[in-house]
Order: C-alpha cells, then structure tokens, then sequence
C-alpha cells in the first residue's frame, strides 16, 4: 500500500487528493495515517472558508475540490491508521502533501511520522512530498549518519517567494497564517542538504498545472524521491508519482 502522511488537520486538499485520485484511479491501494487514527479534514480555509477577494486566487481550484470529495467519502481515508501503529513491512510508498496552517505542525513535528518517512526513502521505497510536507523529508534523520536523509539529495519545496508573497498578501487580515514557522521552508530545508545548490526553485513565475497541462507544474526527482513547491505543481507531481510507483511495482514481480 501507499501511505499518505496528514497531520491532525490543515493540510492542503489539492496536495493530496490529485496524488491519492491518480494512485486510485490506476487501481494502486492507498491508506492513511494520522497522528491519533482519526479522521482528518483539510484545511477549512482552502476549501469552504475562502479570502474575500482574494479567494479566485488562493482558494483551491474546483477539479481538485472534486478529487477531496471523492478522498473522504473513500472508506481508506475514514479508517486512517495512527502513526504508532503503522507497519514499515506493510508499506510500499509514502507521500506527505503539505499545508501551513497550524495544524500542520502536528505531522510536521511527529518524530514518529518522521521515521516512517525516512525509512520509506532510506529502503529505496517511492517516496514523494509536496510544500511544507518537505519539511517532514528534511527533518528526517538518517540513523547511520545523523544527518538529514535528504542530505545527498537534490529536492524542491514551497520556496520563499511563494511563502512570503503569500503572507504579504494576506497578513494584514490573516496575520502569520501563511508563516507556519518563523524561517521560510525554503531556508529549513536548503540548511539540511549538503549543498545549497541541491535545491532547486524552479521557474521564478510558476504557473499552475492542470491534467492537460503538466509541462506547468514543477517538479524534481533524485532516485526514489519526487518532490514538488506547491499546489499549481500537484497534477505533475500525481502523474510522475503514479508512474514511478508502477515502476517500482512492475520490476518488483
């Protein structure tokens, strides 16, 4: 099965429903696990909330409202595992979608949801991770080393201009929602590589992707690890995940 890491609540619905949508619609089993094995919902800002004028902007686009719909009705998401009780044996793959309001932390934080990453990239299993959910990659530790387990590797994430365009944007009426730590993702996660050049920012004007149009989303991939900076980068991300785990499973008969 592949995994998907959420916290409590607040994650971004397009960043895991279009990924979980292309994995269940190619027939792969999918389950979930958060922090307590309860049910958690994304964050309520994204998807009925809104931001006044800014909402055609910032509020999640209808197809992958579509997709959450069909995730939580899913009887995988409603029965999730509890971090504590995950099985390594028993998992093929591991995706972390990303988020920034607060509840995010709580996946984020999780040394435990952070070992099951990190030992999910470190077997060579398909791994992927979006937005904040890098963070948890970066966080990661390699046991024999100490360091992070995305120190050898080349990655993106939301970088700092998308983080701080957002929050100015939007500070004055939502205060630090958009700054889930004081220090960008962008600066946590270059400072765990080995070399500031091994993360990649991507097009300085990203463009949002769609199903017809992947070549606007934004990826990178070093070995068994997909990532991606942020929702506009999601159907790409879906697709090459999604192959990449067939890959895996076609030479594994």
């Amino acid at each position: 099965m592949i995994l998907f890491l959420l916290p409590e609540r607040d994650y971004d619905p397009t960043e895991s429903a279009v990924p979980w949508a292309a994995l269940r619609d190619a027939g792969v089993p999918v389950r979930f696990a958060t922090p307590e094995g309860r049910v958690a919902l994304a964050d309520e800002r994204l998807v009925e909330r809104g931001f006044s004028v800014l909402s055609p902007v910032l509020m999640t686009r209808s197809d992958a409202l579509r997709d959450y719909d069909r995730m939580r009705e899913d009887a995988d998401f409603q029965s999730p595992i509890a971090y504590s009780d995950v099985v390594d044996a028993e998992v093929s793959g591991v995706v972390v979608p990303g988020g920034h309001a607060p509840g995010m932390k709580t996946m984020l934080e999780s040394t435990v949801a952070q070992g099951i990453f990190g030992r999910a990239l470190l077997g060579g299993k398909p791994v992927a991770a979006v937005c904040h959910g890098v963070l948890l990659a970066a966080r990661a530790k390699d046991p024999r080393t100490g360091r992070s387990v995305l120190y050898d590797r080349r990655t993106t994430a939301v970088t700092a201009t998308l983080e701080l365009s957002a929050w100015n944007l939007t500070r004055l009426r939502l205060g630090d929602y958009y700054r889930t730590y004081p220090q960008t993702v962008q600066s946590e996660v270059t400072a765990a590589l080995r070399d500031p050049s091994q993360f990649e920012r991507g097009p300085l004007l990203p463009h949002r992707d769609s199903a017809t149009r992947l070549h606007r989303g934004f990826t990178v991939r070093d070995r068994n690890y997909i990532s991606a900076r942020w929702p506009g980068d999601c159907h790409r991300l879906a697709t090459e995940y999604r192959d990449l785990v067939l890959e895996y499973r076609s030479a594994a008969r």
